[in-house]
């Protein structure tokens, strides 16, 4: 796993026209935020699209980056803003979670497995019913592991906004899964 210090280091490089440090933070980044925007979108088309439209931004921007913030918030925070727009336009409503859910684990029996996947294909859909604002902020904070601080940075809303959205989540989440028999455990 890369430092922020490291990814600062290419953003003041990027600044100055390297091209290079373009590609080392495109290389290390650019899987995080795909998901992310696919997540957000629920489109993969417009996910990648979108993605380039990011790392395009990080390019052109890079000498406006203040360093507040760590670069793959400030690279999430740029993403979000492109793809709520992106939606906008295209009132694209719809989200997906990654197939990284569905992987079983090679020690787990034909049962086992059956229920991981009927678990995982619950939570997706589940995942789907929540409003927007509430995916965003569930993939922000549990799948991009963001704390409530960056999330509030990305989404440009006060924190206090992003922790009642999320109590607000979770409760919803925990009520569609409870109606559809999903219990906390695993498979």
């Amino acid at each position: 796993m890369t430092s922020p210090g490291d990814d600062r280091v290419l953003i003041e490089r990027i600044a100055r026209g390297d091209r290079e440090a373009l590609k080392d933070i495109y290389g290390r980044h650019h899987m995080r935020i795909y998901r992310f925007l696919v997540r957000m979108t629920g489109n993969e088309g417009m996910a990648e699209d979108i993605m380039n439209e990011v790392f395009l931004a990080a390019w052109q921007g890079a000498s406006r980056y203040e360093g507040r913030s760590a670069p793959l918030t400030w690279l999430l925070s740029i993403a979000h803003n492109k793809a709520a727009s992106r939606m906008r336009k295209r009132q694209a409503a719809t989200a997906l979670l990654d197939a990284a859910a569905d992987v079983a684990d090679l020690a787990d029996t034909p049962d086992i497995v059956a229920q991981k996947e009927d678990k995982g294909r619950l939570i997706r859909q589940c995942m789907d019913a929540l409003s927007s604002e509430h995916r965003t902020i569930v993939d922000l904070v549990y799948y991009q592991e963001r704390s409530v601080a960056e999330a509030a940075e990305i989404l440009g809303i006060p924190e206090g906004t992003v922790k009642t959205r999320m109590f607000h989540a979770r409760k919803k989440l925990s009520e569609l899964l409870a109606a559809r028999g999903v219990d906390r455990g695993w498979p």
